[in-house]
């Protein structure tokens, strides 16, 4: 299989997930590129482009392995930047992968949406049949996602098995509703999509589950009669990285690996007991 390049397997990219897609506040597309698109595509696949994840990438040029991309999920950069100092973090990342030659590219809310992007893959890790959009915004596309469990589940039981699948930090949920035995019915949505309950209620969704919700949203959840599950922001976005991986390892990218230093940055303390 011949090599291609960077701009060959990002306009490969873009023709699936369009960044014209992505929302007005978002910052879809090149984040960093230090002028590597021409060379053949050494790929590491994050969720967030943070320092330790160019570590990596540095670690790997050590190896021998000429990794030129770093390829994420959220943007390195949101706001605009007024300066670029090595001592801002952004900065010193923006200065590293310049220096360093390794080119950054986020696709964020444009591949929320897409057939196999973040929704899709968390719909998956649950097996929902019969899936379609929460919230459509093109023809089969859209935000969220919602189907219906091959078996239906006691409330327990659907928390045993988002604990053992996503493997997160905690998991919190609003209350049960009075009236739901078994849980067939369910929306889920990538990261932080607790604004979108409302719609999840449209679909008869029964549970739902999202990532940073907050104290008030979930009393919404239990005033519209949802089980919300929170499972958190970097293990509801995770699994849709390694479909990334299999994206570029179909379309030909020289290497490609994900991430082992992307970090779940919402930890939890549990006293020991003894």
């Amino acid at each position: 299989m011949v090599s291609l390049s960077i701009a060959a397997l990002i306009n490969q990219f873009e023709a699936w997930a369009n960044p014209t897609w992505q929302e007005s506040w978002d910052n879809c597309g090149w984040q960093v590129n230090p002028g590597i698109s021409h060379q053949p595509a050494h790929i590491l696949v994050c969720l967030t482009p943070t320092l330790a994840v160019l570590q990596e990438a540095l670690a790997w040029r050590q190896q021998g392995v000429a990794i030129n991309l770093i390829f994420a999920h959220h943007p390195l950069i949101f706001s605009p930047l007024t300066a670029v100092t090595q001592a801002d973090p952004v900065g010193g990342v923006v200065q590293l992968a310049i220096t360093h030659g390794i080119g950054i590219y986020s696709a964020h809310t444009n591949f929320d949406q897409v057939d196999q992007g973040t929704a899709d893959m968390l719909a998956q890790v649950l097996n929902l049949q019969g899936v379609e959009p929460v919230v459509p915004t093109q023809p089969g596309i859209g935000y969220g996602r919602v189907g219906n469990l091959p078996t239906p589940l006691a409330s327990q039981d659907l928390l045993a098995q988002i604990h053992s699948r996503l493997s997160p930090h905690s998991l919190h949920h609003s209350p049960l509703p009075e009236s739901l035995d078994l849980i067939e019915r369910v929306a889920v949505l990538g990261g932080s999509g607790a604004s979108f309950l409302a719609a999840v209620a449209r679909t008869g969704a029964q549970a739902y589950l999202t990532s940073d919700c907050k104290f008030h949203q979930f009393q919404e959840a239990r005033d519209r009669q949802i089980f919300l599950i929170d499972a958190g922001h970097y293990a509801t976005e995770r699994p849709a990285c390694q479909e990334l991986v299999r994206f570029f390892q179909h379309q030909g990218s020289a290497w490609v690996r994900l991430s082992q230093q992307d970090e779940d940055f919402r930890c939890s303390y549990s006293p020991e007991i003894g």
